[in-house]
């Protein structure tokens, strides 16, 4: 007998959160931790968006603010902004949220092409469009996020941060 449960299609976990009024999705695998806001140490010559660096456990993790990242005004951190730690290619950095918001399973035929807005909207970062209980969900590419010439930055000025950090 033909057994329909083997076929199923395997959906997408998302981790869903909020940014300016707008619901994103990032894929719950690149996901390592959920904390709250806390100050970071800054880098000199690091663009706006890059807020600056976290000691994690021993781990130097950069974090950037999506909303200035993606050109939106900043806001005010309070009690729901959290930082979400992914790992891209081996790299942790994280990225400030107004909020999460839940895990939803996201079928991978109901993910639509990102329409092209043309130079009004940069849609670089997102992967596609899927709706989820009558709520459009933009899906986050994470690893288009860092740009290399970030990562270079970073490189340049860690050892000098951590020597700082092991100082104080």
């Amino acid at each position: 007998m033909y057994e329909n449960n083997q076929d199923a299609v395997p959906t997408l976990q998302q981790l869903t959160f909020s940014l300016a009024d707008e619901e994103y999705g990032i894929d719950i695998l690149a996901v390592r931790e959920i904390r709250g806001w806390s100050r970071v140490t800054r880098i000199p010559q690091a663009p706006a968006y890059l807020l600056g660096v976290l000691n994690l456990r021993g781990a130097i993790v950069p974090i950037m603010d999506l909303r200035l990242r993606f050109g939106l005004e900043r806001e005010n951190y309070g009690d729901n902004t959290v930082v979400i730690v992914v790992a891209i290619a081996e790299r942790l950095f994280g990225i400030v949220v107004d909020a999460v918001s839940d895990v939803v399973d996201i079928d991978p035929a109901a993910i639509k092409p990102v329409p092209d807005m043309g130079a009004v909207v940069d849609t670089r970062y997102l992967k596609g469009l899927a709706t989820h209980v009558e709520r459009m969900v933009m899906l986050l590419d994470v690893e288009k996020l860092m740009r290399p010439e970030d990562v270079e930055t970073l490189d340049a000025a860690l050892p000098a941060v951590q020597e700082v950090e092991v100082a104080v």
